[in-house]
C-alpha cells in the first residue's frame, strides 16, 4: 500500500465547491466559546458540504487566526452568518423553513443511534461547551437528540459531536 498524495485525492476546487449541491443542513453554534472548536467545525462542515453555519452570540467569527488554525481554509468555502442573539437566528431558520433540532441532553431526548433524519432542511443546534444549548433554542426545537455515551464523561467535545452527528445524518436521512 502507498499513502495517497493530496493531488491524488480529487478534492473540489474552491470554485467547484461553491457550485456543488449542499446538504440541507444549517449548523448552529449557540454561544460556542472556543475558537479552535469553531475552526474544526468549519472544516467538518466543508467536508460534509453543509448548507450554512449559523454563529450565535459570543461564537467567534472569521477571519481570526485561531479559527484558521483548525479550519485550514474552510472559512473561505462554507457560507456562514452571525446573529447577536438566539431570537434573530431562530427567526432566520424559521424563514428558511428549517426544522430546528437541538443536540442536547434533556428529558425525553432521543438517542442519536435511533434517529432517522428527514430530507427536508434542518437546523442542528450545538451549544456552549459547558452550559450546552440555550433555552431559547431548546424551546424552538421540534426535538432534542443526544449522542449515547458509555464512559465516565457526560459529553463529547463539540467538534467531535458535530462530526458524529453529520455522519449519522448522511447514513440515515430518508
Amino acid at each position: 500500500m502507498r499513502k495517497l498524495r493530496n493531488y491524488e485525492l480529487n478534492r473540489l476546487t474552491k470554485d467547484d465547491y461553491k457550485k456543488v449541491e449542499k446538504l440541507p443542513v444549517y449548523l448552529v453554534l449557540d454561544e460556542v466559546r472556543s475558537l479552535l472548536n469553531v475552526g474544526a467545525i468549519f472544516r467538518t462542515c466543508d467536508a460534509f458540504t453543509v448548507q450554512e453555519i449559523i454563529l450565535v452570540g459570543i461564537t467567534a467569527q472569521p477571519p481570526h487566526k485561531e479559527i484558521e488554525k483548525t479550519a485550514l481554509g474552510a472559512t473561505e468555502t462554507v457560507i456562514w452568518k452571525h446573529f447577536d442573539d438566539q431570537d434573530g437566528a431562530i427567526r432566520y431558520l424559521q424563514a428558511k423553513k428549517a426544522t430546528i433540532i437541538s443536540m442536547e441532553q434533556v428529558e425525553g431526548s432521543e438517542q442519536l443511534d435511533a434517529v432517522v433524519f428527514p430530507k427536508e432542511p434542518i437546523a442542528l443546534v450545538f451549544g456552549h461547551e459547558v452550559k450546552g444549548v440555550s433555552n431559547q433554542f431548546i424551546e424552538a426545537s421540534s426535538r432534542c437528540i443526544e449522542i449515547p455515551m458509555f464512559g465516565t464523561k457526560h459529553s463529547f467535545n463539540i467538534s467531535v459531536s458535530v462530526g458524529i452527528t453529520l455522519w449519522h445524518y448522511l447514513l440515515t436521512r430518508k
